[in-house]
């Protein structure tokens, strides 16, 4: 298992996790401070920081938790020549403590795989390889993929697939409206796609209504140098406008360093003069003066 996860088609695949917040309050500020250009002085006492990358690792673990179930459901499906020469677009949401990826066919109007993973597991904990109708819940997150989908290639976004690598899309209810994130993929081993990842807000129409680009380009780690030699720690560099280390960036790495030597990497943050550091392993995420 490494790299990206896209079925024969080439189709552009596309996760969904659903989840509710009641609060709209809650929902409206996250949302503000997802957008807020960081080009002014930072000033937060360390509750307040501490709280800050405890939601961050709370989100860049969800992804994770999404992209777990997408990329080992994708493998069971490549070894079915029958649902592998039957299948489009696959969607992964969150249902309850479960993560479920369900494959469609090529018309994408009918259900006909679906994959029930617990706790991160590589197999699932159950399967279904028969054709059903889309759930409520299937069909409104497939119109809203659709829609952003249909705005991606509007230039003020930028978005960009760096050659030899590929963008994975996660689409995550947020209260009212809908974050969708893309993630470089590489399908090559010895590399850690750093970078070149967006985070979009839409209405319920799936009508992008903010933007955030967390990095300004593809940063790709290698896990090992020009002598051989295997890489244990990973440092880069974040924008201004991007002062904190992202869910994606935790995300990336718990998916690819399981295939590498490193447990951890860190980011620094010129806006904040500071390291974030990030152990898989221990899964923590604490602020540091310096990468050890």
């Amino acid at each position: 298992m490494a790299g990206r996860r896209d079925l024969p088609d080439g189709r552009v695949s596309t996760y969904f996790s659903y989840c509710t917040m009641t609060n709209k309050l809650i929902s409206l500020a996250f949302l503000l401070i997802s957008y807020t250009l960081f080009s002014q002085d930072i000033k937060l006492t360390e509750q307040e920081m501490q709280i800050k990358l405890d939601s961050i690792k709370t989100e860049g673990n969800l992804l994770y938790e999404l992209e777990n179930a997408s990329w080992h459901s994708t493998d069971l499906v490549k070894e079915n020549r029958k649902m592998r020469d039957s299948t489009g677009i696959f969607l992964t949401y969150k249902s309850g403590e479960t993560v479920k990826t369900v494959f469609l066919n090529k018309p994408a109007n009918k259900v006909i795989g679906e994959y029930t993973f617990v706790n991160n597991a590589k197999k699932p904990s159950k399967k279904a390889e028969t054709e059903r109708e889309l759930s409520p819940l299937e069909l409104e997150l497939k119109t809203v993929r659709e829609k952003v989908i249909s705005q991606l290639s509007d230039k003020k976004y930028e978005v960009a697939v760096p050659e030899g690598f590929s963008l994975n899309i996660i689409i995550i209810p947020f209260g009212e409206k809908y974050k969708t994130y893309l993630i470089t993929g590489a399908s090559e081993p010895g590399v850690i796609p750093f970078g070149n990842d967006y985070l979009f807000i839409s209405d319920k129409a799936g009508n992008i209504e903010g933007y955030k680009k967390f990095h300004s380009r593809l940063i790709p780690t290698y896990v090992a140098n020009a002598s051989g030699d295997s890489i244990t720690m990973a440092t880069h560099s974040h924008l201004k406008t991007t002062p904190y280390i992202s869910a994606t960036d935790i995300c990336t790495f718990k998916l690819y360093a399981p295939l590498t030597k490193m447990e951890r990497f860190s980011v620094y943050s010129p806006a904040l003069q500071t390291y974030f550091e990030y152990n898989y392993k221990k899964n923590t995420l604490a602020k540091t003066k310096s990468p050890l």
